[in-house]
């Protein structure tokens, strides 16, 4: 865990242009108006059930360490929980939902763009992922 690595990097993606396509970066991968950095994986399922309780709540309280900080600055926020949304919901917010269950999300005044923190943890047969997605797009 490097909290301050984390927050580094948020705030770097605050400013970083937005690539012009869909693909592979340098944290992760972005493409046209969004950002999505991996901030610590767990790329494999092995080890079973017990392993991957243990790691998803390492990755819990690493998130929320990062939300700590975040909210220190941007004020405190309610939890984003794509089950909750209707209709349709727009990239990189559909990604993000299908992956992670809740995600801490602040609007980072002055730059247009929107900061979510999220443990991917969805798929017992997929990695576990912390996550922290940089967008133009405001949550639905």
């Amino acid at each position: 865990m490097n909290i301050a690595r984390h927050i580094a990097l948020i705030d770097e993606l605050c400013f970083r242009p937005f690539p012009a396509e869909h693909g592979p970066s340098d944290v992760g991968f972005g493409g046209p108006g969004h950002h999505v950095a991996v901030l610590e994986a767990d790329d494999g399922p092995g080890g079973g059930p017990a392993r991957r309780a243990v790691t998803v709540d390492r990755f819990e309280k690493d998130r929320d360490a990062v939300y700590e900080v975040l909210a220190s600055r941007w004020g405190d926020t309610d939890p984003w929980d794509p089950r909750t949304e209707r209709g349709e919901t727009p990239e990189p917010w559909a990604w993000l939902g299908a992956r992670a269950g809740v995600a801490w999300v602040w609007e980072v005044q002055g730059t247009g763009r929107w900061v979510a923190v999220a443990v991917a943890d969805r798929g017992p047969a997929d990695g576990i992922q912390l996550l922290a997605v940089v967008t133009e797009t405001a949550p639905p």
